[in-house]
């Protein structure tokens, strides 16, 4: 079986419809929706405007095009832009990477499968709860809860020198529709992977987590200025302007604890 054309991930922030863990995922190759006229039978004026809105969608359609697993990609593809966060060479840890979108750009950026034979050959590592389909170039641990201390002890067992340079984070929790909550939630979940950093990430590497905008942002920012020499807050042009997502890109790290390997 193949893996997903395109699918949509948590991103419309706290208060949003509840939707399955982080994203609903649908074969655009095999959808046969009708957008226009009278709703299919079932479907509410609110699930036929996002869906409309969703096939309309210009990072959908380039998804599809460029054979990623979800537009998500050009929110990471912006940011290593920017930032040049991802080069050859690097050990990747990318949290939450279902259905792979992420993990797809991490490998050609690190080139994890060695593509380019002159440039070093890295290596990313994908965790998340929900099943991942396999991907040339990337190890995927699913199921698995990456701030399960079960999992971290896995985790850097499959890591080359039990580190990664950079940690990755499009993680979100099961929307309630309640926007505080939601929003508490997924900051506890940057947290805790935030708290993990010590044992998995190697000294000046990278962690870049989404967040929704709210009143615990500047709690974690707080904390990542701590242990990072340089954090901004990024939102990029595949987040969705009425979105309250953004993302916390902090550089440089210079906390870490116990015994570092290379």
């Amino acid at each position: 079986m193949g893996a997903p054309a395109a699918c949509v991930r948590a991103e419309e922030g706290p208060g949003a419809r509840p939707r399955s863990l982080k994203l609903v995922c649908a074969s655009l190759r095999r959808q046969r929706f009708h957008t226009s006229g009278s709703h299919s039978k079932g479907q509410t004026a609110a699930e036929h405007l996002w869906l409309t809105r969703h096939l309309r969608d210009p990072f959908v359609k380039a998804a599809k095009v460029e054979s990623y697993r979800c537009r998500s990609a050009f929110k990471l593809l912006e940011v290593n832009d920017r930032h040049q966060i991802l080069r050859p060479g690097l050990r990747v840890l990318d949290c939450g990477a279902a259905p792979g979108a992420w993990s797809q750009v991490a490998v050609r950026r690190v080139n994890a499968a060695g593509a380019d034979p002159s440039a070093p050959v890295g290596f990313v590592l994908g965790v998340d709860l929900l099943h991942i389909f396999p991907l040339e170039g990337a190890t995927f641990l699913s199921p698995a809860d990456v701030t399960d201390p079960r999992t971290i002890q896995r985790v850097r067992e499959l890591l080359p020198g039990g580190r990664a340079d950079v940690i990755l984070s499009d993680m979100a929790p099961n929307a309630t529709g309640i926007r505080s909550l939601d929003h508490d939630r997924l900051i506890s979940l940057c947290s805790s992977l935030l708290d993990v950093a010590p044992d998995v990430l190697h000294p000046g590497g990278t962690f870049l987590c989404k967040t929704w905008a709210g009143s615990q942002s500047l709690g974690l920012q707080k904390r990542l200025a701590e242990q990072f020499q340089n954090t901004r807050t990024v939102k990029p042009r595949a987040s969705r302007k009425e979105s309250s997502e953004v993302y916390l890109l902090a550089t440089q790290y210079q906390r870490v604890k116990g015994p570092v390997e290379d």
